[in-house]
């Protein structure tokens, strides 16, 4: 899923690579096109993560927690610099729609990833899932 006709050449290159990787199901990658100070929010945390480890760590744990996982629409703002990605899902057997937001800077690095998700029972799924796999390792990125 490509094709923003305003996207920075930057900013769509790495876009690229992270459909990639979701593909793949494997972010291995994903600090190449990422600031090493990101933020990352995430609806199961209510403070922000600032770290590509915490991005890796989280998004690689989430993208083999997700079952069906598909991008269904996806738009970009003016300057390009900027995307909007609409995905659905399943997490522990219940239906989430979601949404990605990717701020990158002028070399295609991300530099800001927020996640929305609905309904409430799927992101409680999602929490749930991922408590078990990285509640140990999340705190020290806040």
């Amino acid at each position: 899923m490509t094709g923003l006709p305003h996207l920075h050449p930057a900013a769509a290159a790495s876009l690229e690579r992270w459909h990639a990787m979701i593909a793949r199901k494997d972010l291995g990658e994903l600090p190449s096109i990422t600031h090493p100070e990101v933020v990352l929010r995430f609806p199961i945390a209510f403070n922000p993560y600032h770290s590509v480890e915490a991005l890796v760590l989280v998004m690689s744990n989430a993208v083999q927690i997700f079952e069906d996982f598909n991008y269904h629409r996806q738009a970009a703002t003016a300057d390009g610099r900027n995307v909007v990605l609409e995905f659905s899902a399943k997490v522990g057997g219940k239906m989430a729609k979601g949404i990605d937001f990717i701020r990158f800077d002028d070399d295609g690095k991300i530099i800001e990833f927020d996640v929305m998700m609905r309904p409430l029972n799927a992101a409680q799924a999602l929490a749930a899932e991922m408590a078990k796999r990285v509640s140990g390792a999340l705190p020290s990125f806040k």
